[in-house]
């Protein structure tokens, strides 16, 4: 079986979650929103508890936590529940980065599409856009900026502390997606002023299949103007209908409790991991893609001099399971939209390799050198 190195793609569940959602699904079969009966009090408690939990974590009210299906959904619904409101307010200014999920840029262009002003960002070859380009785009037109936490594709940290302390200051909403940094940087999270969080579970150990959305209540104890995207029922208060999946959210905050309580050890293993990378290919001519000063330890974007990265992955893949960048766009031979947003030439970008971790992962790096030593 090959070595997995595609945790930004999706970490394996761990199995003290697997053993806690298996166990709901034998033991605890109510539907969280049925009033009648204790199977649905049952379900509705462990749904309550989980949300705590998760907001603890992110030192936000529980109430501001809606869960979601994952990232993707919550990212469409922060940006294009806005819709409604920048028509009647007449604030149509939209700010990103060139460098977001798909779900992001794909919501953005179609806001363009249909009128809208929106500036995509880019950043600079350290592949982190500098504070300073959000915030002098912003007007008094501005409803949104959106920008993620970590970069999927090459793990660089953006500036969303600085950002978001200025954005606190003007009545332009910020809207992060923290997609790969929620139970890596915890920290980072709960010391940032945002107004709405995208965090999803199956990129630190949890399911697939669920997420959250975070919407935070201001000063004026209302919430972003955001319309649900979907109708039919009140589950999540009103703003995103559809049986809560009980199993799924309960898996979720055992996972994030779990990363909260073991971050320290877990980033020491990551770095030991990196350190070993650097060390194994030291004699290879290689360049990482991004400023490793601002890169989480347990990602790493590569260029392997004159090793073209399609050929490397069908020649490897019995033996590592690694990609180029986000599963978004895994299943096109384009050039990596981030690389090339942070102005890299053609041929390094077709060198680039992703190759991410957790701290359980066990690697022997020799086979995948020495490969790599062969062709260049």
């Amino acid at each position: 079986m090959a070595v997995y190195l595609d945790f930004n793609a999706s970490a394996p569940i761990d199995m003290r979650v697997l053993e806690r959602m298996i166990d709901i699904y034998k033991n605890h079969a109510g539907n969280a929103d049925s009033r009648t009966h204790v199977y649905g009090t049952d379900a509705k408690e462990i749904v309550a508890k989980s949300r705590k939990t998760i907001a603890d974590i992110l030192a936000i009210d529980s109430m501001d936590l809606f869960f979601t299906s994952g990232s993707t959904e919550s990212n469409n619904m922060a940006i294009l529940g806005l819709i409604d409101y920048a028509k009647e307010s007449g604030k149509t200014h939209f700010i990103t980065t060139a460098i977001e999920h798909k779900s992001v840029l794909e919501a953005m262009k179609r806001l363009r599409k249909i009128g809208f002003e929106v500036d995509f960002v880019a950043p600079d070859p350290s592949g982190r856009v500098k504070p300073e380009q959000i915030l002098n785009l912003v007007t008094d037109k501005t409803l949104l900026v959106s920008m993620m936490h970590v970069n999927s594709e090459t793990g660089i940290i953006q500036p969303i502390q600085e950002v978001g302390k200025a954005l606190s200051k003007t009545n332009t909403y910020f809207h992060v997606d923290a997609t790969q940094g929620f139970g890596k940087l915890n920290d980072d999270l709960r010391s940032t002023k945002y107004d709405m969080l995208s965090i999803t579970a199956h990129k630190l150990g949890g399911p697939q299949g669920v997420g959250g959305l975070v919407l935070k209540r201001g000063h004026s104890y209302k919430r972003p103007p955001v319309t649900p995207l979907m109708c039919g029922g009140q589950q999540e208060r009103g703003f995103r209908p559809g049986t809560t999946p009980v199993a799924l959210v309960a898996g979720f905050a055992l996972a994030a409790e779990l990363c909260e309580n073991e971050a320290a050890s877990n980033l020491s293993a990551c770095r030991q991991i990196k350190s070993k990378l650097i060390g194994s290919i030291s004699g290879l001519n290689y360049t990482f893609n991004g400023d490793q000063s601002f890169c989480i330890p347990s990602t790493a974007n590569i260029s392997f001099k004159g090793v073209d990265a399609e050929a490397l992955f069908l020649a490897m893949k019995n033996d590592y399971a690694f990609s180029n960048g986000s599963a978004c766009n895994s299943g096109s031979h384009e050039p990596s939209y981030v690389l090339t947003a942070m102005g890299l030439p053609e041929d390094r970008i077709n060198e680039a390799v992703r190759l991410s971790w957790n701290n359980e992962t066990v690697v022997d790096f020799s086979f995948f050198v020495n490969f790599i030593h062969s062709m260049q």
